[in-house]
């Protein structure tokens, strides 16, 4: 069992990233992947059946099966996607297609956020944790008990990500986030890390940056454009941070995407 890729999806609206989304892809045999839609809508195609697309809308295709994400430009999708290899699961893979799409509600969203961490964590140890974690949602969506109480805690800090995510070409400061949810400063950075393992302006940093690759892979937009629309204060400090969060520089990162979307 293994986890092949996890990502994260930030409002997929540019057309570049539409067409590569679009376009209508298998994975191998004994591989299955799993997305989970967070906000937008749109159109999923599995096999030969069409589903609307949802907030909290659970999508599992099994290896071989065409599959393709359809939306428009004003929906901005926002999703994970997580790509496993595990041949012994076939059957239950099989029999949780049938049920697409399931509805679980988006408080899973820290859920799947964890396990994108511990699935391209270079811990072996962790990202066969991962593994076990999907097979564990999988098996309690079959049996009818996957359930995760909307504790106080997780609703006060889902409403702080989506007021961050629609502020990400602002300058939003911790301030305004903590304010925004009601609570004071410091005891909302202990909430939040307790709860995200970060603080809230790194991961709010981390969607600005999720929102430039984006815009470098589907965008026209030259770097100290991109540099200024995210609100960093020079070109050379965006691309010191993007440097740091992917290993690639920007201009590297975008000529390496450009020939992905090209081919």
């Amino acid at each position: 069992m293994e986890m092949l890729d996890a990502v994260f999806v930030y409002q997929m609206h540019e057309i570049k990233e539409l067409l590569w989304h679009q376009r209508v892809h298998s994975h191998e045999y004994g591989q299955f992947e799993l997305h989970y839609f967070v906000s937008g809508y749109g159109t999923f195609s599995n096999g030969p059946k069409r589903y609307a697309i949802f907030p909290g809308a659970l999508f599992i295709t099994g290896g071989e099966t065409l599959h393709s994400i359809e939306a428009d430009v004003q929906e901005s999708l926002t999703y994970y996607a997580t790509l496993i290899q595990s041949p012994e699961e076939i059957l239950l893979v099989s029999r949780l297609q049938e049920k697409n799409p399931l509805n679980i509600g988006t408080k899973w969203r820290f859920f799947f956020e964890e396990v994108r961490d511990k699935g391209l964590s270079p811990n072996s140890e962790l990202r066969l944790s991962a593994c076990h974690q999907i097979l564990g949602l999988l098996y309690n969506l079959l049996a009818g008990t996957a359930s995760e109480d909307p504790v106080e805690e997780n609703v006060c800090l889902e409403k702080a990500i989506r007021y961050m995510q629609r502020h990400v070409f602002d300058k939003l400061t911790l301030e305004q986030i903590a304010g925004h949810v009601q609570l004071d400063a410091s005891y909302f950075i202990r909430l939040f890390k307790k709860r995200m393992n970060t603080t809230p302006m790194k991961y709010y940093t981390n969607l600005q940056l999720e929102a430039a690759r984006s815009l470098l892979a589907c965008s026209n937009l030259s770097i100290k454009e991109i540099a200024a629309k995210l609100q960093f204060c020079s070109e050379f400090h965006f691309s010191k941070r993007f440097k740091q969060s992917t290993g690639l520089s920007p201009s590297m990162y975008r000529k390496t995407h450009l020939q992905l979307l090209g081919n």
